[in-house]
């Protein structure tokens, strides 16, 4: 049988999963935004067209692509455990 971890532990793992829902969800809403914006560009929606859609699409895919590339990783770097310094 396995013990249970000791609280300390618990902790850590439960803010870690925390941690990884949330940069997984960054994510998740980044690649959204990104596909929502190439359907704009593809003027999809009828809300906006012509020379607007094509810059609009732009625009939000850009955001999308940040969201999807940069701030998982900037997040993740936050969330690092810092290293023991001699």
């Amino acid at each position: 049988m396995s013990d249970p971890l000791p609280p300390e532990e618990a902790a850590r793992a439960a803010a870690a999963k925390q941690r990884f829902f949330a940069i997984s969800l960054f994510r998740l809403s980044g690649a959204i935004i990104l596909i929502f914006g190439m359907a704009i560009s593809l003027q999809r929606f009828e809300f906006v067209q012509g020379d607007k859609a094509k810059w609009m699409g732009v625009i939000v895919s850009t955001v999308g692509f940040i969201q999807f590339i940069l701030v998982p990783r900037m997040l993740a770097r936050a969330f690092a455990t810092p290293k023991d310094r001699p």
